[in-house]
């Protein structure tokens, strides 16, 4: 009897063990999902569902393609004649630290994971922030920010209409648009998390104490909104970026990463360009002057959507392509017109 209690405790105690070190926070475990348990309420914008038409499904392929298929079973008109959300948008994530933003790792990091280097944010984790359209954007959009910096919604619709030069969305269509960027939400894995932050975390959760302090510590790991600084191109164009060296290897990468994106095989673009020595001669002769085909003008200022002309370059801010990074661009470009 005193050995069959024996070995029937060291049976049990693995599974009393492993039923007890169940950790409530891991690696998969939505971000989302580990607020809501600590009590934070500042994501509001979950899924209308019940609206009539509203599908992950739909969301994927309006933000791929720009149509989908309307609540009548029928496809739905064109969002926009000039870009999809991934003209500008990546769906993956794109930084290897989610609570910095870093120009260069943004673009080693893309290099590496073979994804384009864009100017706008990854939607990847979109949902997970409280605030977009930040920083310089009202001097480009002035008060239709207002609306859209707390609220995504708000947010899809100004990009819609406004980055897109498309129609304004339906209310079926912006549901389902959410309901895609739900799928890209980020889970603990991709925060930098270590083990003894986990422990915090699981027992805020767990026990329902120090929970603010925990809410804080998670909130920290990522950026809770977009930063964005307009900044001109060098006051002297010739001689470029005071006290800078341009690095062509880099620059390499960010003609291929961001370039031809959107003007190889004129995928959003009129203006074509690859890697003939016609292209880089072009880009090179016009490089430092005031026009359309000037990469220094281009990349800072953007150009406008015209009538009859809607198509246009968004413009990179600071934090999506650094002084540097364009310094570097101009180099390789003169680097490959000179061969």
């Amino acid at each position: 009897m005193k050995y069959s209690i024996i070995l029937f405790s060291i049976f049990l105690f693995p599974f009393l063990f492993i039923k007890g070190d169940k950790a409530s926070v891991t690696k998969e475990t939505p971000v989302a999902e580990v607020l809501k348990k600590l009590g934070d309420k500042s994501i509001t914008h979950q899924v209308n569902a019940g609206l009539k038409g509203v599908s992950v499904e739909n969301g994927k392929k309006l933000f791929f393609e720009g149509f989908s298929e309307s609540p009548k079973g029928k496809k739905s008109k064109k969002q926009s004649k000039h870009f999809v959300c991934t003209s500008c948008h990546n769906t993956v994530k794109e930084d290897p630290n989610l609570s910095i933003s870093d120009p260069q790792a943004r673009l080693e990091y893309a290099a590496d994971k073979d994804i384009p280097f864009l100017q706008g944010t990854t939607m990847y984790g979109a949902v997970n922030r409280t605030s977009f359209y930040n920083g310089d954007y009202y001097k480009k959009y002035g008060e239709l920010v207002n609306n859209a910096r707390n609220d995504i919604r708000e947010a899809i619709q100004l990009c819609a209409v406004e980055c897109a030069q498309g129609r304004k969305l339906k209310h079926w269509e912006v549901e389902s648009i959410l309901a895609y960027l739900w799928t890209l939400e980020l889970t603990m894995d991709d925060l930098a998390v270590s083990d003894a932050e986990y422990e915090t975390l699981t027992a805020a959760v767990d026990n329902n104490t120090n929970q603010e302090k925990a809410i804080d510590l998670l909130t920290t790991k990522y950026l809770q909104g977009s930063p964005a600084t307009f900044i001109a191109p060098p006051e002297n164009r010739k001689a470029g970026a005071a006290n800078i060296t341009g690095n062509p290897a880099n620059g390499k990468l960010v003609y291929d990463l961001s370039c031809k994106h959107c003007h190889e095989d004129e995928r959003y673009s009129f203006y074509k360009l690859d890697d003939t020595q016609l292209s880089f001669d072009h880009l090179d002769k016009h490089f430092s002057k005031y026009s359309r085909y000037s990469a220094y003008q281009v990349s800072r200022w953007g150009t406008s959507p015209t009538a009859g002309k809607k198509a246009y370059m968004p413009q990179y801010t600071k934090e999506r392509m650094s002084i540097q990074q364009l310094e570097d661009l101009k180099s390789y470009i003169k680097q490959e017109a000179g061969k």
